[in-house]
């Protein structure tokens, strides 16, 4: 089959790659039509993720067609067009049984620090992922759900993480009505937690980012009120002169490891990989928020050290709330509110790339060239 590779950082290709084969009576083949390039592939794209070795495959957003199933899966057959969540998970374990099944502890030899995910290093399992024409999935009674007729193919690979990321964000920020919510960063996932915002009560919302064209993306499809930090002294200082100077009731860091920040947060940060990336944005939110705020944090970080101001955190009295989203969990919900016509995923979705291109969607993705906000990588025929 024609795959992604890793062959170090910035160095992406496509080659061939053996067929994934059944490895156990409960997985399925699937043959991906489509999927796309998230964020936070960004960070394996840059090396910034331990143990992400060359030869791997990317790609935790795919939908597709069951080419394969295991003598044990009851509930696909082959030729069902079907939505793979991003999480792998087994759906028994302690975690599942609770729906963390982001934290599933049967699927990755590393599970006490974190689950498993499609595509994304050894760290979450070394499970190749849906940037290729086809795919493992293990578990398949569990995780992969059949597309509904009603739904749009573009909708539903947003869902398998994205757009389920996002809304899961703002649930985490346990906002009530009237709150102020402020999200930092306007990349897909800051958008759709501060679109998701609204649905949960929120009286204002406020997003930040230094990308004037994700900023009109987010007051267009998000209705948002938005903010370029890089034309203020002080994003923080700003933040708490437009809210009384109390501060936003709810903040959600969709940013991560590679905010921009300055010269000697990056020497000490990102950039020498002596942390798991640079803490700007979740300083920026620590510091932004109201004394007894909830902090919400969906951005992505390596496990490893990051100078986060816990201390600031403690003395205000903040509630610290994260984990990677349980991608299926929110579904029933978000299923909902595309039906009644709340909400239509794919309005971000810029870019449609052919796997054969994909270098070049990286590239593009990674540099924000072209206007780029969510690049979609298009495998086979749909």
């Amino acid at each position: 089959m024609r795959a992604m590779v890793y062959r170090g950082p910035y160095k992406v290709r496509v080659e061939e790659k053996p067929k994934p084969r059944i490895e156990h009576p409960n997985d399925a083949i699937v043959r991906v039509q489509l999927g796309a390039i998230c964020g936070s592939d960004l960070h394996l794209y840059h090396g910034m993720m331990p143990d992400t070795r060359v030869g791997t495959t990317f790609g935790h957003e795919f939908i597709g067609v069951v080419d394969e199933v295991g003598p044990s899966v009851q509930s696909l057959k082959v030729g069902d067009r079907v939505m793979v969540p991003a999480n792998i998970y087994c759906g028994s374990c302690f975690y599942c049984t609770r729906g963390l099944y982001s934290n599933c502890h049967n699927v990755n030899p590393n599970a006490t620090a974190v689950g498993a995910l499609y595509g994304y290093s050894h760290t979450t399992g070394g499970y190749d992922g849906g940037q290729a024409e086809f795919v493992r999935v293990p578990f398949a009674d569990v995780g992969p759900t059949i597309i509904p007729d009603w739904l749009d193919d573009e909708d539903a690979v947003m869902l398998t993480d994205a757009l389920s990321t996002g809304y899961f964000g703002a649930q985490l920020g346990d906002i009530t009505a009237g709150d102020t919510v402020v999200v930092f960063g306007a990349g897909p996932v800051g958008l759709y937690a501060a679109k998701s915002s609204w649905f949960m009560g929120a009286g204002r919302v406020i997003v930040i980012d230094h990308l004037d064209y994700r900023l009109e993306k987010a007051r267009t499809f998000a209705h948002a009120e938005t903010y370029n930090f890089t034309e203020y002294d002080d994003i923080v200082v700003h933040l708490k002169q437009i809210t009384d100077w109390f501060g936003a009731d709810v903040a959600i860091d969709a940013v991560g490891a590679e905010a921009d920040g300055s010269f000697l947060q990056h020497v000490s940060s990102a950039k020498l990989k002596l942390q798991g990336g640079s803490p700007v944005a979740l300083n920026w939110a620590i510091d932004s928020v109201r004394k007894g705020a909830t902090v919400s944090v969906m951005g992505a970080y390596g496990p490893i050290f990051s100078a986060v101001k816990f201390g600031d955190a403690m003395n205000k009295g903040l509630t610290l709330r994260m984990n990677q989203a349980p991608m299926k969990r929110q579904w029933p919900r978000l299923f909902e509110h595309i039906q009644a016509g709340h909400l239509k995923p794919s309005d971000i979705v810029t870019h449609r790339i052919p796997l054969e291109h994909i270098a070049e969607g990286y590239h593009i993705f990674s540099s924000k060239l072209d206007d780029c906000i969510k690049p979609l990588v298009v495998v086979g025929e749909r």
